[in-house]
């Protein structure tokens, strides 16, 4: 088997009685796109640091290419770190700041203004070359980072939020930039990011952290369509949560849950069997439920009544209410909508399938 190129075993961190990173066992592989996500003092950007060599593990162990580097210095590590706010040098023009790194490891001044004019044409700011850093824009200033941290040629990269401060169409743009970058030079990227969209489009797996703690690792599908807990369904959004009971379990796996709410068929997301009594998770994706005119026969029904809608570009999103009080989120594709058709009020039966609907167990 490949030897992962960074293992962090057994790791946490503490803050004096704060624990902001908890036990964590997580391998990443060389040439892996892994994105850790989280809400704030989740423990994201500390176990980043911890990497970086900014903060040193209070428990456990960090392999790079097998080697420990839990004491081994910052400097020492060529492990980059892009932060959130670039941290680019105000006094020094565009190559010089993508020089630095070259220059603090002693290569000969010929040298670095080669391989720093390669990395400006590679990330197309090549003539920006001379300017000084105010004169950027924040994609340019962006691509600079992203340059000065590339060309000392690093085994992984770390990324604290690079994007957060970007408009939203020079995202996407940039988004786009650092996903065939990555592909292209073949190197590890770590990005830490709130935003489930950056996480989803890039990476190859994604880390969720709550409270120091890593609730599910898996590819961008794995998560979104099977969640591990409540949390985590919660956290991506674009989830219907109704909590239960098991009530029943058939023999092909399938599993009945009451709530206060109706009488519900889904299915585990756990290996590990649910016993009749256990207090479940029914969670249903919004795009999964559906709209339903006639009286067919379906283990997943509801009456409810449309109480707001949200449009977003190509999505709407329905927002209903049962007589019990259950909201759900219903959401389809804008163009298959008739518009008008349904108003604040509006009664309406909706359904979803069995197999779409998920049992996630209490935590």
């Amino acid at each position: 088997m490949t030897q992962p190129l960074v293992e962090i075993d057994g790791v946490s961190k503490r803050f004096g009685d704060f624990v902001a990173v908890e036990r964590m066992d997580l391998d990443i592989s060389e040439g892996e796109f892994l994105a850790i996500m989280g809400s704030s003092g989740c423990g994201k950007t500390t176990t980043l640091r911890m990497l970086a060599g900014l903060d040193a593990p209070s428990e456990g162990e960090i392999r790079l290419n097998g080697e420990r580097i839990n004491e081994l210095r910052t400097w020492d590590r060529d492990t980059p770190l892009v932060w959130q706010n670039l941290a680019l040098f105000p006094f020094l023009n565009v190559r010089e700041n993508v020089e630095f790194g070259l220059r603090m490891r002693g290569i000969a001044s010929a040298e670095r203004r080669a391989r720093a004019n390669k990395w400006l044409e590679r990330l197309g700011i090549e003539e920006f070359a001379e300017r000084n850093i105010s004169q950027l824009s924040g994609g340019q200033r962006q691509r600079v980072a992203l340059a000065r941290s590339l060309v000392i040629e690093p085994p992984m990269l770390l990324l604290d939020e690079p994007l957060s401060a970007l408009d939203a169409n020079l995202k996407v743009r940039m988004q786009s930039v650092l996903t065939h970058l990555q592909k292209e030079i073949g190197i590890t990227f770590v990005y830490v990011t709130h935003s489930h969209s950056e996480a989803f489009a890039m990476a190859d797996r994604v880390v969720i952290m709550s409270r120091g703690n890593v609730e599910q690792i898996g590819t961008p599908q794995e998560i979104y369509r099977n969640p591990r807990n409540r949390f985590v369904a919660e956290f991506i959004g674009g989830k219907n949560i109704v909590p239960g009971h098991v009530t029943a379990v058939e023999p092909e796996g399938a599993v009945i849950a009451e709530s206060e709410h109706g009488r519900f068929r889904a299915r585990s997301s756990s290996a590990r069997s649910v016993a009749v009594g256990e207090p479940v998770t029914i969670c249903i994706g919004a795009d999964h439920i559906r709209f339903s005119d006639d009286s067919a026969d379906c283990a997943n029904t509801l009456e409810c009544r449309v109480i707001g809608e949200e449009f977003v570009g190509s999505m709407i999103t329905f927002y209903l209410e049962t007589e019990t009080g259950l909201e759900l989120q219903l959401q389809r594709a804008y163009a298959d909508t008739e518009v008008g058709t349904l108003v604040d009020g509006s009664r309406v039966r909706v359904q979803w399938d069995s197999d779409s609907a998920l049992i996630l167990q209490e935590q």
